[in-house]
């Protein structure tokens, strides 16, 4: 006989070959069973068993309604030969008692297995120990029992030892130099316990040792937001030294320690090295004699296509070409320039910037950083002095020796950065003054930033040339889709495709949230879901993806707006076609032309709006969609609230 609670409650009996399994019955019978196997060879009282199997006020016949459940259970278990195989169950006064041999349990075998492996001293052995524990679940422990909390806290503590058993068996393939089964071993865990952080910063230093930098730092950054929007805490020591560790990008990230037991030890002189700089270029000197080559840039976007005389424009930053790409500023600095890529929420600055980047990694052979700033993220952006720090540490500064003010710390970073050939892509810039003490201080350095506003103080003052992106026109918004979908669905249907295009106004971020919905309904034809989006009730909640989506980009954007501004917002979407010009919005609106005009000039600004000629502003279908109260699918209107995801992730196109 074998009984099972790691995953559904069940007992099975008979020969090997010919396994049948034992009817157990309804919830309630099997939660009695699940008790009993939980606590086996040792007495359950009737209260213990009454408090697990009614949550709310037992009824006044609980006792014989266990009765009966016992009853049914001991003939169940006689049919498959209990006796033979040594199990009783057993009436003790007010309580039963349940005599089996504990390896006929999956949870006692489990528990034997795990505690023999020992994945430091013998790994080999411990993977056969731990992977034949861990194929004993099979599914949710204790599946079938009762919703009360007595069985929540026991299926929680039968996960946690389960988890345990994943991190042992991820030891022990890194003990081998198995870094990839390390990581296919937590990845299924850490995706379905996305806050469990000892668990991710594993995962982590797994990616990291298989080669897989980028990954490994975007799960930091992932679980780090779940953290601060779930539980409003910061990342754990654990988590953070991973996190460290990679940036440090150290030959081999043995531990959390391994980098930073380099500060404060004995120098050339046997004088420990100071762990705070006297001067900023002392450290920088002392950072370049090993500098590492950090790798921070997300992964490519996956069917990027089209943008291919802004590339041209961003090459410039690298080759200086002599004239401008068809509409850039021109006058790029063949050195150290920096380009400000602009435009509206989902048009995939994002991920046109770490497509250049990617192409263009030989051209930096020093490194290339980059860093989310949260300007328009609908939470806390992030400020420059946490920025400062990681890229310090992926540059090889050691933690101890990073300055505690942004001004030394920005100083530091620039020093390091004089000598060196690096991209630094600063995404999702709030402010020009969130950019300024980021921008790296080498004639031979780039940097990319994005953003949603202008950032117009970013030009005056630091020369920053703008790289406006627009959506995408027809022919390139098909090809994504078909990059996505698969050439041969959109060709099934051009026209549909098309309509597409034109319903998600070209936006790379519709188009993706378009293409999700119709990869989650393969029989789904393109006209289909275009039939749909010409609904205009329905349109921006089909253009959503989970947390992702335009109304939760175009949410972000306007929540940094003033309430006057918002008010504006809606009324320009509720109360003219397409076009406008300020005597008209005064109108609507019932204020002074003057202050209108200054809150049309700040909703262009942000690319709610787009200025097409002097005093003409134009605003776009799924904006005005979103404006006109639309934008949550919930009736919300612009400038209630803040929350969700920024809408633009790293994979835009």
């Amino acid at each position: 006989m074998d009984f099972s609670v790691l995953g559904p409650v069940t007992v099975i009996a008979g020969p090997p070959t010919a396994p049948i399994e034992l009817p157990l019955g309804p919830a309630k019978r099997r939660s009695v069973l699940a008790m009993l196997l939980l606590r086996p060879n040792a007495t359950v009282s009737v209260e213990q068993l009454i408090t697990s199997l009614w949550e709310d006020e037992p009824p006044a016949h609980a006792r014989t309604v266990i009765q009966g459940h016992v009853s049914r259970l001991r003939a169940a278990l006689a049919e498959g030969g209990a006796e033979e195989h040594g199990v009783e169950l057993a009436t003790h006064s007010s309580a039963y008692l349940l005599r089996i041999p504990e390896s006929l349990i999956d949870t006692q075998r489990f528990d034997q297995l795990t505690a023999q492996a020992s994945p430091e001293s013998a790994p080999g052995e411990a993977v056969r120990l731990l992977r034949q524990a861990l194929g004993l679940w099979r599914g949710p422990a204790l599946t079938g029992t009762v919703a009360s909390p007595p069985f929540a806290a026991a299926a929680h503590a039968l996960e946690e030892r389960r988890l345990s058993a994943v991190e042992a068996l991820a030891r022990a393939h890194k003990a081998l130099g198995e870094h990839e089964e390390a990581v296919r071993a937590l990845h299924p865990a850490a995706v379905a316990n996305p806050l469990r952080e000892g668990l991710i910063a594993a995962l982590m230093l797994a990616l990291y040792r298989s080669g897989r930098q980028s990954d490994a730092i975007a799960w930091f950054h992932r679980t780090r937001q779940l953290l601060d929007d779930d539980l409003g805490v910061d990342p754990g020591q654990r988590l953070t030294a991973a996190y460290q560790e990679i940036l440090r990008a150290a030959p081999e990230a043995d531990g959390p320690q391994a980098g930073a037991e380099r500060a404060g030890a004995p120098g050339p002189s046997g004088q420990p090295v100071p762990s705070t700089p006297s001067h900023p270029q002392s450290v920088a000197a002392a950072a370049s004699a090993a500098a590492p080559v950090p790798e921070l840039l997300p992964r490519p976007p996956a069917g990027f296509h089209g943008r291919g005389a802004e590339l041209a424009e961003l090459t410039r930053l690298t080759r200086g070409s002599a004239e401008p790409a068809q509409g850039g500023s021109g006058g790029y600095p063949q050195e150290g320039g920096i380009a400000l890529l602009t435009g509206p929420a989902g048009v995939g600055k994002t991920g046109l910037a770490v497509h250049w980047g990617h192409a263009q990694a030989a051209a930096f052979p020093d490194g290339r950083l980059f860093a989310d700033l949260r300007g328009f993220s609908g939470g806390e952006a992030t400020v420059p002095a946490e920025v400062l720090r990681e890229f310090l540490l992926a540059l090889g500064t050691p933690a101890e020796q990073i300055p505690t003010s942004t001004e030394a710390a920005s100083a530091l970073y620039r020093s390091l950065a004089a000598r060196r050939r690096l991209l630094v892509v600063l995404d999702n810039a709030g402010s020009s003054a969130q950019v300024r003490p980021l921008l790296p201080g080498g004639p031979h350095c780039a940097t990319l930033v994005t953003s949603r506003s202008r950032l117009d103080g970013l030009i005056a003052t630091d020369a920053a040339r703008p790289v406006r992106l627009h959506a995408l026109g027809t022919e390139d918004g098909a090809a994504l889709l078909g990059a996505l979908l698969g050439p041969a669905r959109v060709a099934e249907d051009p026209e549909a495709a098309r309509e597409l295009v034109a319903l998600c106004d070209g936006l790379p971020l519709a188009l993706r949230a378009a293409s999700a919905q119709l990869m989650a309904r393969p029989r789904w034809r393109l006209g289909r879901l275009a039939t749909a989006l010409r609904d205009e009730r329905r349109r921006l909640a089909l253009l959503s993806a989970e947390d992702t989506g335009v109304a939760a980009a175009l949410r972000n954007s306007v929540a940094r707006l003033s309430a006057d501004d918002a008010q504006l917002l809606r009324a320009l979407g509720t109360g003219f076609a397409r076009e406008v010009n300020t005597a008209e919005a005064a109108a609507l609106s019932g204020a002074d032309p003057e202050l209108i005009q200054d809150s049309l000039e700040r909703l262009a600004e942000m690319h709610l709006l787009d200025e097409e000629a002097t005093n003409r502003y134009v605003m776009s279908d799924l904006v005005k969609l979103f404006a006109q109260g639309d934008g949550s699918g919930r009736g919300e209107t612009p400038g209630e609230g803040s929350g969700g995801a920024s809408g633009e992730p790293p994979q835009g196109a």
